[in-house]
């Protein structure tokens, strides 16, 4: 009979495009005792979540909460509450996640009208408004932080020309929310989502979202069911709510971890963390660019939580990856897509970015190459 020894996993400098490491208080945090999901103690702790992500998003929305599952369900949950059959939407498409939302839209049985720009490159507001004089949609969407490519994506202008244009405006802050500026009530953001494991530093599970009153009203007015049952908003908004009607067994444990990794960051301040982040990317730059090592993406559309730079000639980049892994126990990302075997992509998320990381990376990277 096969016998199973106690779980001892590696411990690794988690560097890649997530998940970043988890501090100690999180830790500490999923150690609590459990308690029922409907116990009046963890309904008042999803409230302080509530008004945890409320800061962290910098918004006033009411229906805004934390979806049990992963970032790519939060992404669902937009597109299917606020999309019906036959509904067109525009997506700007510039790397995997922007691609990953036109096949969201397209099962939800919407026109997707899509506005593509080179990997590494932005979408230009003027695509956008050109776009916009061709189609009508419901909605528009874009990634604000496109993990497969390190690009920011400015997100104003955009926002400015789907109100104008009378759309609904969607944002994909996966890898942006607690690693660079997110304002979505200033930016007049309708829907966004995000996910746990990146600049939050808290375990992959959840998918904070967050919706508009005016994106309440289109999910209010629906002439058909949302396609999802689970991650219909109306529904979820009754558990999160005053109401607390039972919707599913939350995951617990998962909401103690996310609601102490929203307290560590609230309590650095977001500008301070902004500042951290932006530190030590221009800490791993200078020396990634003495490395020999050039950047993907232009200075000013730089992430600086998920930096891609292209692998130096002549160097197989998979087995450096597999060096730091094995002799550093250092974790980094490759390419994806149409950058496969061309880039790696090197994450300073959350407790991940560190002077400290940066230095441990570069001094294993100059040794290997």
């Amino acid at each position: 009979m096969q016998t199973f020894t106690e779980l001892n996993m590696p411990v690794r400098l988690l560097m890649g495009p997530g998940p970043s490491e988890i501090p100690p208080r999180v830790l500490r945090a999923m150690a609590t005792p459990l308690v029922g999901h409907l116990d009046p103690e963890f309904l008042t702790l999803m409230d302080e979540i509530k008004s945890l992500l409320q800061s962290v998003f910098r918004t006033k929305n009411e229906m805004t909460l934390a979806i049990s599952a992963t970032g790519s369900a939060g992404m669902e949950a937009c597109f299917v509450n606020l999309l019906e059959p036959g509904d067109e939407v525009l997506i700007g498409v510039n790397g995997v996640f922007g691609g990953r939302m036109v096949d969201v839209a397209q099962r939800a049985g919407a026109k997707v009208h899509r506005v593509d720009a080179p990997w590494g490159k932005i979408i230009e507001p003027s695509q956008i408004a050109e776009a916009l004089k061709k189609c009508k949609p419901k909605v528009v969407a874009v990634v604000h932080a496109e993990t497969s490519t390190g690009v920011r994506q400015p997100l104003e202008e955009i926002g400015k020309l789907s109100h104008d244009a009378g759309a609904l405006f969607l944002v994909d802050a996966v890898t942006s929310l607690g690693g660079i500026d997110v304002r979505v009530d200033d930016w007049r953001i309708d829907a966004i989502y995000s996910g746990t494991q990146k600049c939050l530093s808290c375990p992959p599970g959840l998918s904070p979202v967050s919706f508009s009153p005016s994106a309440l009203e289109v999910i209010k007015n629906r002439k058909t069911k949302c396609q999802s049952w689970y991650l219909d908003v109306s529904m979820l908004g009754t558990y999160w709510g005053t109401e607390r009607v039972y919707h599913h067994t939350a995951p617990i444990t998962m909401l103690y971890a996310l609601r102490e990794s929203l307290r560590l960051v609230v309590e650095e301040g977001m500008e301070n963390r902004f500042a951290r982040h932006q530190g030590n990317h221009e800490l791993l730059r200078e020396g990634l660019e003495s490395l020999g090592c050039k950047f993907l993406v232009d200075p000013q559309y730089r992430l600086p939580e998920l930096n891609t730079v292209f692998v130096p000639p002549g160097v197989d980049e998979a087995q450096v990856r597999k060096r730091l892994l094995d002799e550093y126990s250092i974790e980094i990302g490759g390419g994806l897509g149409d950058l496969k075997g061309k880039i790696w992509r090197i994450g300073l998320m959350g407790a991940s970015s560190t002077p400290n990381h940066v230095n441990a990376l570069l001094g294993a990277l100059s040794a290997i190459l």
